[in-house]
């Protein structure tokens, strides 16, 4: 089996030819199809929520499919819009909302909501991305997540901002090596714990950011391994190739410093 990294970097080595690659997938070329065709139908919020199939793209697009559902609550969060300091996407903590409303900007564009390149191929390009990050996970969570991180590391701006996302929680926390109780403390201590470790800005440096998922995929394998030590298990199958000294205290010291 595969390691989480070198899943991960078979991915992103050429991602405009993985992007191509899932793009052309028949049942993510229909559902990208059906999305354009249909899109510039839309006038009102109604016209989008009453076509299931268009409005469940567009969110799985930006990763609330599991909240397709729940089409009530994506009224509300569509209605109040962006523009008022009060509106329901400001007292939510989850940005995808946020993201999701400035999209599909009804309440301040009206039956315009819907034109422009952003609104069309824009959000079937996340909904390729997504699919591609979906489809990883399915065999192996830790590359789904390393691909989600890689995407939205340089949105985040704080140590709040971390920890209101639970994928970019989870990579961060394992790679600098937090315990899972770290979760129930505090969350003015847990951002000052991430603070503590981790430069907030390097995650604006895509070479940082690598630096960082090369930590989180080699600790992520290691966590995933159960009853056996990870460097034990390097040498345990006498049929696989040899392993050098250097690589073994790599990892080691991989393991054990910070980021």
């Amino acid at each position: 089996m595969l390691s989480t990294y070198t899943s991960y970097k078979l991915i992103t080595r050429d991602l405009d030819r993985s992007l191509t690659l899932k793009a052309s997938e028949r049942q993510v070329a229909l559902e990208s199809d059906y999305y354009l065709e249909n899109i510039g139908k839309v006038e009102t919020i109604d016209d989008f929520l009453d076509d299931t199939r268009l409005f469940k793209f567009a969110m799985k697009a930006f990763g609330l499919e599991e909240m397709s559902y729940a089409k009530a609550y994506m009224r509300k969060v569509l209605t109040e819009g962006i523009s008022a300091d009060d509106a329901f996407v400001k007292r939510l903590s989850d940005d995808r909302f946020t993201q999701f409303a400035t999209m599909f900007n009804f309440e301040g564009k009206g039956s315009s909501a819907v034109e422009g390149s952003a609104v069309r191929q824009g959000v079937v390009d996340r909904y390729v991305r997504q699919s591609l990050e979906v489809s990883a996970g399915e065999e192996n969570e830790g590359v789904r997540l390393a691909l989600y991180f890689q995407r939205s590391a340089a949105s985040v701006t704080s140590a709040y901002g971390i920890l209101a996302d639970e994928a970019i929680q989870e990579v961060v926390f394992t790679a600098l090596g937090f315990p899972d109780e770290m979760k129930a403390a505090n969350i003015d201590r847990q951002a000052a714990a991430i603070e503590a470790r981790l430069d907030i800005a390097s995650l604006q440096d895509p070479k940082e950011v690598e630096k960082l998922l090369t930590r989180f995929t080699a600790l992520w394998d290691a966590a995933s391994s159960t009853n056996t030590s990870p460097l034990l298990m390097l040498f345990e199958t006498s049929s696989a190739p040899s392993v050098g000294l250097d690589l073994v205290m790599s990892l080691q010291n991989l393991k054990r410093g910070g980021y």
